[in-house]
């Protein structure tokens, strides 16, 4: 299920009995801060709406502020309703209070992570990455070793919804046979065949030219020594939340975007135009090491969070677009 935090926004808001509302299974391990509680308490302003799970009436984000209400003496509080599943009201809870609020910690997303990967095991590590805020690395150390969080063999589903094989060399494979048996075959037609990008036909293509393996060698290394960590991880850990340091398999190495970013500099179609220049500058903002981003999500002021957390989403909503763009003109291309 997509959950859309903007549809949710525009609920309509009741009011609610403070007594009639359950905070089980929140995504702290701790618990509510109470400082944080006294703060909002003590503030005049109305609280903003907290978000309810309609079916079991616990609450699923505005802990701190149902426990502020209950300290101010209120008897109602206003609840917009959420009417998904259980483990979709989880997801919900542990966006809300990654995006704003008083931030998780980083055990929180860990320990949330563990169970969005159980519950959702065909999910993407970046998918996971992206409600928890934690790296996709980390949430590949933790698929790893967790019992059941392999998921379908072979695929995930990406934050898009789109389905993808976990490893591309296959369809880098098929796109090798294809264009070997009819050259004039254009990108997007082996694409689809495939079940790879454009772009990633043009690379095999451009390795078949040099007389090299469609599947370049550091894929070839890095997936036999994700099969080797799997299985390791497979056997280490029989349950969720036991024998944690467990099971943590070899790993190949991951994407390093600084390293992408570099390579792009150094292409002259980019360097020396203007609109080239301008788009190396914003890649080379957004190449900061994943423990940056997660220190920088991790110290934005409580008071200024939500506006933080909504030029996030726009300016992601503006990178998505550009990149549809990019694909795009790479289809028209092919």
């Amino acid at each position: 299920m997509q959950l859309d935090q903007a549809e949710i926004d525009r609920g309509p808001v009741v009011r609610v009995p403070v007594d009639a509302l359950t905070v089980a299974g929140s995504p702290r391990l701790a618990g509510e801060d109470p400082e944080h509680v006294e703060t909002l308490a003590a503030s005049e302003e109305e609280l903003p709406p907290i978000i309810v799970h309609r079916g079991t009436m616990r609450v699923v984000d505005g802990f701190h502020r149902l426990r502020a209400a209950r300290l101010r003496g209120q008897e109602t509080i206003a609840v917009r309703f959420f009417d998904g599943g259980e483990a979709d009201a989880f997801v919900l809870a542990v966006r809300s209070n990654v995006t704003h609020g008083l931030p998780l910690s980083l055990a929180d997303r860990k320990r949330a992570a563990e169970r969005i990967i159980v519950w959702h095991a065909e999910w993407s590590d970046r998918r996971v990455a992206s409600v928890t805020g934690i790296a996709p690395r980390t949430v590949a150390e933790i698929r790893r070793r967790l019992a059941g969080g392999a998921g379908p063999e072979g695929i995930r589903i990406g934050q898009d919804g789109r389905v993808r094989p976990i490893d591309g060399s296959a369809g880098r494979r098929v796109a090798g046979d294809l264009l070997t048996e009819n050259p004039a075959l254009s990108l997007r037609q082996v694409a689809r065949v495939a079940g790879i990008s454009p772009e990633t036909v043009r690379d095999v293509r451009n390795r078949l030219a040099l007389g090299l393996d469609p599947v370049p060698q550091r894929r070839r290394d890095r997936a036999a020594q994700n099969r080797t960590a799997d299985a390791e991880g497979a056997q280490a850990v029989p349950a969720i939340g036991l024998n944690r340091a467990a099971g943590r398999g070899r790993r190949g190495p991951a994407p390093d975007r600084a390293a992408l970013v570099a390579r792009l500099k150094a292409d002259p179609a980019l360097r020396f135009t203007e609109t080239g220049r301008n788009l190396l500058r914003l890649l080379t903002v957004h190449a900061l090491p994943a423990e940056e981003w997660e220190a920088l999500s991790g110290n934005v002021p409580p008071h200024c969070s939500a506006i933080v957390a909504d030029l996030a989403r726009q300016f992601a909503g503006i990178w998505n677009d550009f990149a549809v763009r990019v694909e795009a003109d790479i289809a028209k291309i092919s």
